[in-house]
């Protein structure tokens, strides 16, 4: 075996689902420009409607999912720049470790660390996460959000998507299991 520690790389194209990255790195890139769009266009708080429904505002976001710590006098800033970049390294190592096959999983891995590192960057450039696509019915508001989130939430519902679904594999192989036990 060879030890010479530059025939180690940690992450390859053919290492585990590591070829999914460039998602990740295509989430931040379309994060961070279309936040540099709106912070180039819009004043902060100033509200543009794009449609009956969908409004695009300029907000400075300190805290976390639904303005959660805003008020908490600055230290949330570091403890989600800290949150985020462990979360990106478990997610990192997880997808090296997964099967290239896990497609549903190395696609919902990859969305959630590309929007984990787009609002990181947000908090180590501004101190603050921009949030910038506001929709509404009538009177009742969503809270802002921006393509980090956007990512994060859909990489939720593929990983929510593939537990499900080995939740019915292993299901079909433990009854598979007794079915044969009984003959």
């Amino acid at each position: 075996m060879n030890s010479n520690p530059l025939t180690r790389v940690w992450f390859t194209p053919t290492r585990g689902a590591s070829n999914w990255l460039w998602l990740s790195f295509f989430v931040v890139i379309l994060d961070q420009a279309t936040k540099a769009l709106v912070i180039g266009m819009v004043k902060l708080q100033d509200t543009i409607e794009l449609l009956p429904i969908l409004d695009i505002v300029y907000l400075e976001n300190t805290g976390a999912a639904f303005s959660i710590l805003a008020q908490a006098g600055g230290w949330q800033r570091w403890f989600f720049i800290i949150l985020g970049l462990v979360v990106s390294i478990v997610l990192m190592v997880w997808l090296r470790r997964i099967r290239a096959e896990q497609i549903l999983l190395a696609v919902g891995l990859s969305l959630v660390l590309g929007g984990a590192l787009g609002n990181v960057i947000d908090r180590v450039m501004h101190g603050y996460v921009v949030d910038f696509i506001y929709f509404h019915w009538r009177q009742h508001y969503f809270p802002a959000f921006n393509v980090a989130d956007t990512a994060i939430s859909i990489g939720a519902g593929f990983l929510l998507l593939d537990a499900f679904r080995e939740s019915g594999s292993k299901k079909e192989v433990i009854r598979d299991s007794r079915i044969a036990r009984e003959k």
